[in-house]
Order: C-alpha cells, then sequence, then structure tokens
C-alpha cells in the first residue's frame, strides 16, 4: 500500500509539473514570438537604410529565442556533454553541418550546444521539413530565412531547385555562416526499415541506430557555396548575380555532428515542453573538415594528408567523399572502392549514397554508437590478412585505377585542436578531449 501511494503522488508530482512547465512555455510563445516580430515590422526602414545592421539585430533576436527554447531542457535537467573538435575557432567561417536525425528533440539539443559558439546562432542557416512551417516556431523560421524542404519522389526534384534559388538569394545576402541539415532525410524510427531493405538490396551493412543518408541537398549546397576554381574563376562569382558575393570565400568547413542519446532513447520536442523524462545527459560529437580537401583534384579528406587518393569520375568521387567524411582511414575507402568497381550498376541505384554516421571515436557502448561501416571495415582487415592477398601482382592503388592526389595549390587551415575541459554556465554542459 505504501508504495502505490508513493507511485501516485510520483504520478501527481510528474503530471503537475508537466502541467506548470506548459502554462509557462504557452506563455513565453505567446510574449515572445509577436514581439520578435513586431519589432522586425517596426525596423523595416532600417531594412532599406542599411539590410545589415537590420540582420544583424534580427539575428541577436533570433538567437534569443533560441535561447528560451534552450532553457526548458535545461530547467528539466537535460544536459549536453560534447566531444570532439573545438567549433568555435570557425564559428565566423561558412561551413555546412550535418547532423543524425533521430527525433525532433534534435533541434533542441542543437540550439542547446550551439548557444556558447559566437554569432553561431544568430548567423545559422536551418534545412527543415515543411511540417515545421505550420508549428509555433515556423513564423519565426519563415522570417529568418531558413528552408522548409518537402520529402518525396513527387516532390525531390523541384526542391532541389528551390534550394539553389533559396541559397543565391538569402545566404550570401544575409550574412549567414553555418548551414544545418539532416541528410538522413526524416526520423531514425521512420527510414530504417526502408534503409536496411535497401542496404540488403546492395550487400551493405545492417544498420540499426543510423540510416543510409540521401544526397540530393548535400550536393546543392556543396555546389553552391564551395568557392572551388572554375575556367579561373571563383565558383561563387558564377553561379550569382550578387556582386557582394565575391567578398566570401564561399564555404570552408564541413562539420559532421553525432547526436547519441542514452540508451538509444531520443527524446523529442514532447519531453523538452514536459518535462517527464528524468534528467539526462546527451552526447554529441563533433568534427572538423575542410571542404577544400574535395576540391583538390578530388582527394578525399583523411587524418593523414599524405594518405589521400583521388578518383577521375567527378560522381563517383564526390559520392565517395561524402562516405569517408566520418571515416577517413584509406583501407575503408579502399573497400568501398572495390564494391562499387565491382557492381558499376550501384551508382545508378544508389541515389542516396552519403554520409556514414560513424562515431567510433566517441567513450560509448556500442548499442549507441554503432559505426556504420564496422562490418565493412572488419571485412577489410579479414582480407587484408589473407594469404591470398599476399600473392597480388599489382598493388591495390593501380588496382582501381587510383592516383595519388596532388598537392593543394593553397595552405589548408588546421583544424583546431579538440576542446578542453569546462563548464558552461548557461547549458550545464560539460566538454572532454579524446585521443
Amino acid at each position: 500500500m505504501a508504495q502505490l501511494l508513493d507511485g501516485a503522488s510520483k504520478l501527481g508530482w510528474v503530471l503537475l509539473k508537466a502541467v506548470l512547465r506548459f502554462v509557462f512555455m504557452f506563455f513565453n510563445n505567446c510574449v515572445a514570438i509577436p514581439s520578435y516580430c513586431l519589432y522586425l515590422l517596426l525596423l523595416q526602414p532600417l531594412r532599406i537604410w542599411d539590410s545589415y545592421t537590420f540582420w544583424h539585430i534580427e539575428g541577436v533576436m533570433f538567437k534569443w529565442l533560441l535561447g528560451m527554447v534552450s532553457s526548458w531542457g535545461w530547467i528539466a535537467g537535460y544536459t549536453v556533454t560534447e566531444w570532439g573538435d573545438d567549433v568555435r575557432p570557425i564559428s565566423e567561417e561558412a561551413a555546412m553541418v550535418i547532423v543524425n536525425h533521430q527525433s525532433t528533440g534534435d533541434v533542441c539539443t542543437l540550439m542547446m550546444c550551439l548557444q556558447d559558439k559566437g554569432t553561431v546562432v544568430q548567423k545559422m542557416m536551418w534545412l527543415m521539413d515543411h511540417v515545421f512551417k505550420y508549428t509555433n516556431f515556423g513564423l519565426v523560421s519563415l522570417i529568418h530565412g531558413d528552408f522548409f524542404i518537402r520529402q518525396g519522389k513527387a516532390h525531390r526534384d523541384k526542391q532541389l531547385v528551390y534550394l539553389k534559388d533559396h541559397l543565391d538569394k538569402y545566404y550570401y545576402n544575409r550574412d549567414r555562416k553555418w548551414i544545418v541539415l539532416f541528410p538522413e532525410g526524416g526520423f531514425l524510427r521512420k527510414r530504417r526499415e526502408t534503409s536496411q531493405l535497401f542496404a540488403k538490396k546492395h550487400s551493405l551493412p545492417h544498420l540499426t541506430h543510423v540510416t543510409l543518408p540521401r544526397l540530393g541537398a548535400t550536393h546543392v549546397i556543396l555546389k553552391t557555396l564551395s568557392a572551388q576554381q572554375e575556367n579561373g574563376s571563383l565558383g561563387c562569382e558564377t553561379r550569382t548575380t550578387n556582386q557582394t558575393a565575391n567578398k566570401h570565400k564561399g564555404l570552408q568547413w564541413v562539420i559532421d555532428v553525432t547526436i547519441a542519446y542514452p540508451k538509444a532513447r531520443p527524446m523529442d520536442i514532447q519531453t523538452w515542453i514536459f518535462g517527464y523524462r528524468p534528467p539526462t545527459v546527451t552526447h554529441v560529437h563533433y568534427r572538423i573538415l575542410s571542404s577544400s580537401r574535395r576540391t583538390e583534384g578530388g582527394a578525399f579528406p583523411a587524418d593523414d594528408p599524405g594518405s589521400r587518393v583521388a578518383v577521375q569520375h567527378p560522381d563517383l568521387r564526390f559520392r565517395l567523399w561524402l562516405h569517408v567524411v566520418q571515416r577517413p582511414p584509406v583501407p575503408l575507402l579502399l573497400f568501398i572502392l572495390s564494391a562499387l568497381m565491382g557492381q558499376t550498376l550501384l551508382l545508378d541505384h544508389w541515389g542516396g549514397l552519403g554520409m556514414s554516421w560513424c562515431v567510433a571515436q566517441l567513450p560509448f557502448p556500442p548499442t549507441m554508437t554503432e559505426c556504420t561501416f564496422a562490418a565493412a571495415e572488419r571485412l577489410v582487415r579479414k582480407r587484408l590478412n589473407n594469404k591470398k592477398q599476399r600473392k597480388w601482382k599489382k598493388p591495390i592503388r593501380s588496382r582501381f585505377n587510383l592516383r595519388a592526389a596532388p598537392a593543394p595549390q593553397e595552405a589548408v587551415m588546421p583544424i583546431p585542436a579538440p576542446i578542453s575541459t569546462f563548464t558552461h554556465a548557461y547549458t550545464c554542459t560539460h566538454r572532454h578531449t579524446h585521443t
């Protein structure tokens, strides 16, 4: 009887807290979002006179709104532990942020993580599903210049054209720096079965905690924003009529972000609003890659610059570059190459070939950090240890018609050192280095 009363009291407290939190957040939205819209309406003359100052003020208010959303999780005890590279030194540079997608809580987690990253939040652009346009925050995102993309084969080609036009119109004009997208194209629970069937059909690893990402939006962003050499001129000069775009260097970095939840139980937006789950620590891993490496003769990013290889075919080169963004060791790259060379039709059917959500260096249990190509790596090691491989007359490089990547023409900015341990006062975020 005592246990029953104790359980009933706990349930009553959770329900009461959920109701109070909902009322508090409802009034938050009723005050903050209309205030944001009214201030921007009053500042329209400033937009005509000095658009740069106008969008700077808008970015500051946008950051305040995202900070409000972050506080919902913080007061409920939902904190974040960040691992990997320090992204603060490149907060003022153009970067594409690719994130794995498990639930609506991923967006809230990113809002919390990026609050202390300088001007990142106020100068960032989000790519999100069109359903979010009809939420309470949809109007704010629409004014800020975020892009809402529609899913499905019927809309795929048109949406990519709309995305390119959106980037040409708003990215440089509003001084945007980071662009955030979820290449998996949907929530894990919705795409897992389809991804597993596709992997089984093409003899790919069976994935449980991640899905095979899609290519379209990532390709458009890199092609539109990367300042690669085309006929002796910067790519951004040939892609837009806006002369101010010529002052920008284009996309400089690719930031791989991996979000991992305890026991693989993602938090959704309802959890952030009602706070019915106990305090939880979400793990976020960052990895910084220079986007310029992709354009230097098709070189692939790697931890060791001397171990890069290149492929002649541009489409194959881009697809393979996406695959090794998060798994750079050359043995795995050679395994993927051998699979593609053995199945030439694979490129025709594999429209979703993209990033592999791998966090092999994270100190998590294997159930939380499934490496997309762990099975492939094991096969590589087994093959290299096979005695028959010693009888190869030609080296692996010549067998697959690979050539060494040419030396870069310009010095590549070094990747920042891993972040040090500290506690952020607002998000209660603990950072650790790893080796």
